[in-house]
């Protein structure tokens, strides 16, 4: 199958949302696009027991499933000095204030644990850089080389720079539009609750300084989407950039309670 070069001409945009007109308690199925998606019900659902399906087969539906994830670039180093560089894609942010982030680590195999969450533990800090952008995506999925040595250089296959932190030792990457200075806030082992085997590492970050370029920045200081072009992770070894992206205001009681007290006396006398 031949796949098209990539695109350089499309940019993720701001548009209307899909149903502009929606209003409240409006079925799914009263638009084309949502009578087409609730047709799709009739093929029935396929239900799977976690218990009784195999690991690989769960890790499939995981993460091809739970889409799309942001990207952690995570920068570590040894006690002896040595940096390590690598992405993770089970990574969200946890709260504000105080500022925690989460990402966790899927060890490498039993008894196995993965260069960054052994330097994670050595109390000197790390970087977490958000996120990675089309510009150096490929850079970035060289790090995530697997089965290399402890001592194997990241950072000078990917080709990208070593910027200074204000705190940590372990480098921000200077590609990097936006990168966190942390440290462990709290570390999880994750064990599987029959078994007992210990797979996986959650990791609770503590933000300490925060990095982002001037040039990504609005006036409002929230990060421009269309200059920030933030890669996402999806299933397999598939990756995608955020194409046309839309606003819809939450609902305030306040502003909308005379509207949703007449949609909910219409549904009730239908």
């Amino acid at each position: 199958m031949s796949i098209p070069p990539f695109d350089t001409t499309t940019y993720s945009r701001y548009t209307q949302p899909p149903n502009p007109s929606w209003t409240y308690g409006q079925k799914i199925d009263t638009t084309p696009a949502g009578k087409e998606w609730v047709a799709g019900e009739s093929a029935g659902w396929k239900v799977y027991n976690t218990a009784e399906t195999d690991k690989t087969d769960i890790y499939k539906l995981l993460i091809s499933g739970i889409v799309p994830r942001p990207i952690a670039f995570v920068s570590t180093i040894s006690e002896e000095g040595v940096e390590n560089l690598a992405p993770f894609s089970w990574f969200n942010t946890v709260t504000n204030y105080p500022p925690i982030i989460s990402f966790a680590c899927n060890h490498s195999g039993p008894g196995r644990i993965k260069d960054t969450i052994a330097n994670l533990k050595n109390s000197q800090g790390f970087t977490v850089n958000i996120i990675i952008s089309e510009p150096f995506v490929e850079n970035a999925n060289a790090t995530a080389i697997y089965d290399a040595p402890p001592d194997f250089d990241e950072w000078t296959l990917s080709g990208l720079t070593k910027a200074k932190c204000v705190q940590i030792k372990a480098s921000r990457v200077k590609e990097s539009a936006f990168s966190m200075e942390c440290e462990i806030y709290k570390s999880i082992d994750i064990t599987h609750p029959v078994t007992g085997e210990h797979n996986s590492t959650l990791i609770l970050a503590h933000v300490k300084y925060i990095h982002v370029r001037k040039d990504v920045l609005t006036d409002k200081g929230v990060i421009d989407l269309t200059k920030f072009k933030p890669i996402v992770r999806l299933g397999d070894i598939s990756y995608a950039r955020i194409g046309d992206a839309y606003r819809i205001a939450r609902p305030s009681w306040a502003q909308e309670e005379a509207k949703i007290q007449d949609a909910l006396a219409t549904l009730a006398s239908l």
